[in-house]
């Protein structure tokens, strides 16, 4: 979610639908749905994607694809996070479902919805100096570890997660890196435990 500074840019990695909001008025959220906060770029088989994403992201990446169907990897430049997470969850199951693959280049930054968004790629790359920055989500009165792990308010998020990683301990591990009014960014050797890459980083 982008109504924080920079630094604490996110809502939480796996949030698909009770992210932290915290920043934001109900009227910002509706403005920021109404305007272009996406930017894509064709660039022969890549199309490269900055900004936040919103309730008109996937209406543009599907326009983008149906032109160009020899697109085969989405790179990420600067995403912040997402502003509407049902979109971004359609999005992201779309991108597995084509089949494309997800790249981070070395100054790429990537938050919160942008984590997950990088997730759905079948192969998943990244040069080295790209950020990764997660955190848990919160729904406004509690964040998430503060629920039993068997709640059901885990489930959405947590099968996410194991959709697109075969595995959820990515999940839990989000939850409990930094509260939803923080940031975590990640190490090397957690990139690679929880397995976000599908080859080492170049």
């Amino acid at each position: 979610m982008n109504c924080l500074p920079k630094s604490l840019k996110s809502a939480a990695v796996g949030a698909l639908l009770v992210v932290g909001l915290a920043g934001c008025g109900t009227l910002e959220i509706v403005r920021l749905n109404n305007i272009t906060t996406t930017r894509f770029q064709v660039e022969g088989t890549q199309l490269r994607m900055a900004g936040d994403i919103n309730a008109k992201t996937y209406d543009q990446f599907l326009a983008i694809m149906d032109e160009n169907p020899q697109i085969r990897v989405l790179v990420e430049d600067d995403i912040p996070g997402s502003v509407d997470d049902n979109t971004m969850i359609r999005l992201a199951y779309k991108v597995r479902e084509l089949g494309l693959d997800t790249h981070l280049t070395g100054i790429s930054e990537v938050y919160s919805g942008g984590v997950d968004l990088f997730l759905a790629g079948v192969h998943r790359t990244m040069e080295k100096g790209a950020k990764i920055g997660v955190h848990s989500w919160s729904d406004g009165v509690r964040d998430a570890k503060d629920y039993p792990r068997g709640s059901g308010a885990h489930e959405q998020n947590r099968k996410y997660i194991e959709d697109m990683l075969g595995r959820d301990d990515f999940y839990w591990f989000t939850i409990y890196a930094a509260p939803a009014d923080g940031i975590h960014l990640m190490t090397v050797a957690e990139i690679r435990k929880y397995g976000l890459l599908t080859a080492p980083a170049k």
